[in-house]
């Protein structure tokens, strides 16, 4: 057939068509590349386009060799038409226009546009696509693989590794925080933040949550037989470490539940409590909660005694501690005393609550990388014994000490925090 016979309808019906594969190529292009992988693997499971998808994606070389392929192809028809049709209707004048009109409607048509709606449409337009293009890359994988050979061999130059899929980048710690951070993600606000404290519990270690040793309540084997009986039918805990004259001398661990049919019979005594007791169990200072979470799972256990290096006690940590860093605190775990807000917008707060308590109640942001108390951390900042009415600042925000016992601080007040100039 001549050409130059051929009625222009029909040219221009071809260039249309034409017109909407490169679209489609285009399009298709971006729509696949800006797929979710995570989202990806989960809709493969019923879903056949995105099955796919997820296998194209996994050679992304050979996909995208197959969409170039099919896409120049289609845009050297698309030029030789208009090029034809510009000559039949203005000569050498008319190939001229034909080329600028051709260069504005490929950019508009072919490129952006059908882009942009790919990437806000991606899988409505990837997975059909991966449905028609695994049977086309079959066709053409001859010409696909000899294009890839010399690609990949350039791609190699520039040490990059073409055999590796689009889909094999693992989030990190930090970017998964960031996923589950953002605000356009489908988390509910408290799904949210218990997401995030189950990834901060890898960087958390138990000394930042454990019980202070001076506020271990324990049972001393030392004292008379008639304190201990009643410490322990009025004790506000389940389970409480027993020792001889001080903490670093524990004898094991006792649950008052193993102590209830001695007390209906009246044979309650120091024989059956230390017949009741276990083993303790201790746990380095610096093991990250993660672990600890897993070690009191497969232990068996739901206390433990914290040691330094030198195998001094610093403190105890309980797995409701541990699930508290997820779930944030069960009712009644903060004593009310411990947090006095006042009419003045301050707060009289107990010198020994933990510095991630007080951030996690009252939203600041008292340092946490160094001590883990507020009486710890006021003693670093003053570098010298505590005195009533001396307040400093930290962090932008005034403290003031209001009671001292020991030399430690047991009261202090808050101050809301001072709002510096930036200018």
């Amino acid at each position: 057939m001549d050409l130059a016979t051929v009625p222009l309808w029909i040219l221009f019906t071809v260039l249309i068509v034409f017109f909407i594969l490169s679209a489609f190529f285009s399009g298709s292009e971006t729509a696949l590349m800006a797929l979710n992988k995570y989202r990806l693997k989960h809709l493969a499971k019923n879903n056949i386009g995105a099955r796919k998808a997820l296998k194209l994606l996994q050679q992304p070389d050979r996909l995208i060799g197959l969409i170039l392929l099919g896409n120049n192809l289609v845009n050297i028809v698309i030029i030789q038409i208009a090029t034809l049709i510009g000559l039949r209707l203005g000569g050498n004048a008319g190939i001229a226009i034909a080329t600028a009109i051709l260069t504005l409607a490929l950019l508009i048509f072919a490129e952006v546009t059908p882009k942009t709606i790919a990437a806000l449409r991606a899988e409505k337009i990837a997975f059909p696509a991966a449905i028609l293009f695994t049977p086309l890359l079959k066709i053409a994988f001859p010409v696909v693989w000899l294009i890839n050979i010399v690609a990949n061999f350039f791609v190699r130059l520039f040490g990059a590794d073409p055999s590796k899929g689009s889909l094999e980048t693992a989030l990190n710690h930090e970017e998964l925080k960031t996923i589950v951070k953002d605000p356009d993600s489908s988390f509910r606000h408290n799904h949210k933040d218990m997401l995030i404290s189950v990834l901060d519990l890898e960087s958390t270690i138990v000394e930042d949550i454990m019980i202070p040793r001076s506020d271990i309540v324990g049972i001393d084997l030392d004292d008379d037989w008639n304190d201990i009986e009643e410490q322990i039918l009025n004790s506000n805990f389940t389970r409480l470490v027993v020792y001889r004259n001080r903490l670093d001398q524990v004898e094991g661990i006792i649950h008052l539940r193993q102590l209830i049919h001695h007390i209906h019979e009246d044979r309650l005594s120091r024989e059956t409590l230390m017949e009741s007791m276990v083993p303790t169990y201790f746990t380095p200072n610096a093991t990250p909660l993660t672990t600890q979470l897993l070690n009191f799972q497969n232990e068996k256990k739901r206390i433990a005694l914290v040691v330094d290096e030198y195998g001094e006690i610093l403190g105890m940590v309980t797995l409701e501690d541990l699930l508290e860093e997820i779930v944030h605190e069960f009712a009644g775990s903060i004593d009310p005393l411990e947090i006095k807000e006042m009419d003045d917008d301050t707060y009289w707060l107990d010198g020994s609550m933990h510095i991630r308590d007080i951030n996690r109640h009252l939203n600041t942001n008292l340092p946490t990388d160094g001590p883990k108390t507020l009486n710890g951390l006021m003693l670093e900042q003053l570098e010298t014994l505590p005195t009533i009415g001396t307040t400093t600042l930290i962090n932008n925000y005034p403290l003031e000490i209001r009671k001292i016992q020991n030399n430690t601080v047991k009261n202090l007040i808050l101050y809301p925090a001072i709002k510096r100039d930036t200018d």
